[in-house]
C-alpha cells in the first residue's frame, strides 16, 4: 500500500509536467485550451503535495510508539 501511494504521487507529478508542456505549446495557437491545460497542471500539482502530506501524516500516526 505504501508503494502504491508513492507511485500515485509520482503519477500526479508526471501529469502536471505533461499538462504544463501542453499549455506552453498550445498557448500561441489556442489560449483557452492552454489555460485549461494550465489549470489541470496546477490542480495536479496541488494533488501531488496534498497526497504527499496526507501520506506522511498517516504513516507517522501509525508508527509504533516507544
Amino acid at each position: 500500500m505504501k508503494n502504491l501511494n508513492k507511485i500515485l504521487e509520482i503519477a500526479y507529478l508526471l501529469f502536471a509536467i505533461v499538462f504544463f508542456i501542453n499549455a506552453f505549446t498550445t498557448f500561441n495557437s489556442n489560449r483557452n485550451k492552454a489555460l485549461l491545460f494550465g489549470a489541470f497542471a496546477v490542480m495536479a500539482l496541488f494533488m501531488f503535495f496534498f497526497k504527499r502530506k496526507v501520506r506522511k501524516k498517516w504513516y507517522d500516526s501509525n508508527k509504533p510508539k516507544k
